[in-house]
């Protein structure tokens, strides 16, 4: 186990390690590539950073490094006055081993990484990448044979498309494939957030014939965000669930560093809140957070991307706290 700013607490005195120098460490947590280590650990940063299957702006595999290196922050939360890093242990598992130009080998390596963690007993919490990247997360964090997930999904996009240009691998097809796959129940499937000019009448319909719940962002502004998830978190509560963000559920006023933004979204602020709610009341049994795509060195959307991982693992430690249990 690596930790990342020894050099710095080593010094007379000891002094705070900064962002943009030694190893780029989510948090400066403790980093290791070993999954002999990730015993008796409760939560694992993964990267996946990888972006092959975007239909419009690459870049998203520089995502987990951007969201690594974002401005640092205390680890205690003000409003639920909880330090996450003293009620859970965090690790960085480092990087899936992607393989550029190889879309399968890349997504089979995701998997496999997610599959160490989640078999270590620890809920991994993976930084992407563009959403193709959870059909990968989800599988990694199911067991073979122990059924369907729930799923929670904050998107200007449904992502249920069979294919896209003709390919069954996208970022706009992973959860088709996960609940043709028989992963995630559709029963306990909700979307928060959709808006814009696409799916069209094909994948709605499909949507609507497997009971999948979906709240327009419309529906969002309309009821306020505290009102749409008690509904969600209602329909989620029965069992496990996996917890996906795709930035570009935000306004790009927020968030403009993503593929494809779509305007009149969510605020930060709600996202914010909305993700620890989910991760504090469901049985998460692993989290991402996707399609960030930096612009800039010190970039906005990298920010928001880190604060909403902040946010999972706030969540967690608070349900820790009310002695709930993490994962299945």
């Amino acid at each position: 186990m690596i930790d990342p700013a020894a050099r710095w607490r080593r010094m007379q005195p000891p002094i705070e390690k900064a962002a943009w120098a030694g190893l780029p460490s989510f948090a400066d947590l403790p980093y290791t590539e070993d999954p002999a280590e990730l015993e008796g650990v409760d939560v694992a940063i993964v990267g996946a950073p990888f972006d092959e299957l975007v239909s419009d702006r690459p870049g998203a595999r520089f995502g987990p490094r951007a969201i690594r290196t974002a401005a640092p922050t205390s680890s205690y939360h003000l409003e639920e006055s909880i330090d996450w890093s003293e009620e859970l242990r965090v690790v960085d598992y480092g990087d899936a081993p992607i393989v550029p130009t190889d879309s399968a080998a890349s997504l089979g390596a995701i998997e496999a990484t997610v599959r160490e963690v989640a078999g270590a007993g620890a809920l991994p919490l993976v930084l992407g990448g563009d959403h193709s990247i959870t059909w990968a997360n989800v599988r990694g964090c199911v067991e073979e044979g122990a059924g369907p997930v729930g799923l929670l999904h904050f998107d200007a996009h449904t992502d249920t498309a069979a294919e896209l240009y003709g390919q069954q691998r996208s970022h706009g097809t992973p959860m088709y494939h996960l609940v043709n796959e028989g992963i995630v129940d559709p029963r306990r499937y909700v979307q928060v957030g959709l808006r814009g000019w696409w799916p069209e009448e094909r994948e709605l319909a499909w949507q609507e014939r497997q009971g999948i719940t979906s709240f327009l962002m419309q529906e969002v502004l309309d009821s306020g965000i505290q009102s749409v998830m008690e509904t969600a978190l209602a329909s989620l509560r029965s069992g496990p669930v996996f917890l996906t963000v795709d930035v570009d559920v935000l306004d790009p006023a927020f968030a403009p560093g993503t593929g494809t933004p779509e305007p009149g979204g969510m605020s930060s602020a709600d996202l914010l809140w909305a993700c620890r709610a989910a991760a504090k009341e469901l049985e998460l049994v692993g989290a991402d957070v996707v399609e960030t795509l930096p612009l800039t060195v010190e970039d906005r959307t990298a920010l928001i991307a880190n604060r909403t991982a902040a946010e999972i693992l706030t969540g967690l430690a608070a349900r820790r706290r009310r002695g709930q249990t993490l994962g299945r």
